[in-house]
């Protein structure tokens, strides 16, 4: 009787779902079968408490097979999964990419492993061996250039899933990107857990707008987009590729985390108030269609109301459109939560669902400000695709999933575009 393939579950971000699909390929290599694998994210407690409930539930669906759990979460708590009943072997980061892991999650070899496989994710230095040529839709592919993080955010326990900073070598990411051109794809999407770090470890520490320059130069891709930077560690070049290169699709997606002062500093931040607003002012002055998202984070411990609005305030003073707000949540073993001022509970839920209320009527002005407008549209599906800028739009008429094709935009339909 052939084993079944393995059920995948990938919690959290983007880069998350990117090894997913690695791990697949790896655990079908090896010859993996009857196991289920959970890909955890650890960014919140809160992400935390629905690993454990996603486990369960699979245990629950899965009660024969094998259940392996892995990602940032099994880095940071391997000790919080291993105590589970429902959990048979708890993978690192690191071993998740690494083949002769999955060598020994075979049927027959499983029962004989270590339970607790994670090893000091701050002595790795390589990353990305792992490279995939493309994931999710065919019209979109995903590229890791980057991985870990060197900064030390007060709030942030993703250093200890993800280790230290990174890269993949300039070279190895054209050549992917040609395949993945060849391939078909007319959108490549560059990922990483602090993007605007590349480079810092690679010799003559290039820059990433230099990686950026590079790609565009040596390979045909239609449309490159980064995802999140964080703007203060914006380089020149990447700037003049922001000014002179139509195929870099205008918009950004922006670290900042809060708008006041204070609350920046008290988060370890490298950027101040006033350089997240230059920043935008100037992406914008060099790009005039530049739309920007953000990350920014209610209630982080001694926040007052005045600081709070300073944050919600950003929203207009940066014209964001595109909001990920996040209700800050204690982590463990971050200095934020040895703060004593922690901010109550429903003032923290009452501030989020402010700043989500702002980043609706952002939205809500961006989509109405499109209608009468053209736009190159790259199809996720016969009936629906994204403008440049990230903005959904809505076909009566089937379209050719991964092609770009013109449309003039013709009305607003809930949070999607028509055409």
């Amino acid at each position: 009787m052939t084993a079944q393939p393995p059920i995948f579950a990938t919690l959290g971000c983007r880069l998350n779902a990117y090894e997913t699909e690695a791990m697949k390929e790896l655990a079908a290599q090896a010859g993996v079968g009857n196991a289920v694998v959970v890909n955890t994210c650890a960014v919140t407690a809160e992400a935390v408490r629905k690993a454990r409930q996603e486990i369960r539930k699979l245990r629950r669906e899965n009660p024969d097979a094998k259940l392996i759990v892995t990602g940032c979460a099994a880095q940071t708590e391997p000790e919080t999964f291993a105590s589970m009943e429902e959990v048979d072997v708890v993978m690192g980061n690191t071993e998740k990419m690494q083949p002769d892991s999955w060598k020994q999650m075979v049927p027959d070899l499983i029962g004989q492993t270590e339970r607790v496989q994670v090893d000091d994710i701050m002595s790795v230095t390589e990353t990305a061996g792992h490279l995939i040529d493309g994931f999710g839709t065919r019209s979109r592919a995903y590229v890791q250039v980057q991985n870990g993080c060197d900064h030390r955010c007060t709030f942030c326990i993703i250093p200890f899933g993800r280790g230290n900073s990174r890269s993949v070598p300039a070279g190895v990411v054209v050549d992917q990107i040609k395949r993945l051109v060849q391939a078909g794809y007319n959108e490549v999407v560059l990922t990483g857990v602090d993007l605007t770090s590349w480079g810092a470890d690679l010799p003559a520490t290039p820059r990433l707008g230099d990686l950026v320059m590079r790609i565009l130069r040596l390979t045909d891709v239609p449309r490159l987009r980064i995802s999140s930077i964080d703007s203060i560690e914006a380089d020149d070049a990447l700037m003049q590729a922001i000014a002179t290169e139509p195929r870099l699709m205008p918009h950004l997606h922006l670290s900042l985390q809060a708008g006041d002062d204070m609350i920046l500093k008290r988060m370890k931040r490298r950027h101040l108030r006033d350089d997240a607003i230059r920043f935008c002012e100037e992406a914008r002055r060099l790009r005039p269609d530049m739309t920007f998202g953000a990350d920014i984070i209610a209630g982080f411990p001694t926040e007052t109301e005045e600081m709070f609005v300073n944050s919600l305030k950003l929203v207009e003073d940066c014209d964001l459109t595109w909001l990920h707000v996040f209700p800050y949540s204690k982590r463990e073993g971050t200095p934020a939560a040895k703060i004593p001022r922690q901010v109550n509970g429903k003032v923290i839920k009452e501030r989020a669902a402010r700043l989500r209320a702002a980043g609706d009527a952002a939205v809500a002005r961006h989509l109405a400000a499109q209608v009468g407008r053209s736009h190159a549209v790259l199809m996720e599906s016969p009936h629906m695709g994204r403008t440049a800028q990230f903005t959904e739009v809505s076909f009566a008429a089937p379209q050719v999933e991964g092609a770009i094709v013109p449309a003039v935009i013709t009305g607003v339909s809930g949070i999607q575009l028509t055409a």
